[in-house]
């Protein structure tokens, strides 16, 4: 996952990037010539964005890069990875080292995942058996 802080993040006023708002239904817009989607926390405890993420992942097959930002705390990247997320802006009091150094400790984090996820499907033993 890469992570950014929070003065690198640019908006979503480029062309190929969308911001879907969080009561928005991730069925009802259009991802033709879309390369990025902007997905926004407005408060920690806010998990709509993890579903909006999951459903753009695995229904609506997005390739593209999808962006976490607004209240992005480092306890929440493993979950907002497997939740299907590539890219998490960090809230301005968050440090990038802690964050690394939280997702290079996280027991689930590129070892050791027991079930499958938004991005690997199948689960870690499917996966060792079929290697």
């Amino acid at each position: 996952m890469k992570l950014l802080p929070f003065n690198e993040h640019s908006g979503t006023e480029q062309a190929g990037v969308l911001a879907i708002a969080n009561d928005a239904d991730p069925f009802e817009v259009s991802l033709a010539g879309v390369v990025r989607i902007d997905l926004h926390f407005p408060k920690f405890t806010d998990g709509r964005a993890y579903s909006q993420a999951f459903l753009l992942r695995r229904r609506r097959e997005f390739k593209g890069e999808i962006r976490a930002t607004g209240d992005v705390l480092v306890d929440q990247l493993a979950q907002m990875e497997r939740s299907g997320f590539d890219t998490a802006v960090l809230r301005a009091d968050q440090d990038i080292a802690v964050a690394e150094r939280v997702l290079a400790s996280y027991p689930g984090y590129s070892a050791g995942r027991y079930q499958g996820d938004a991005v690997h499907i199948a689960p870690h033993f499917k996966e060792a058996a079929a290697a």
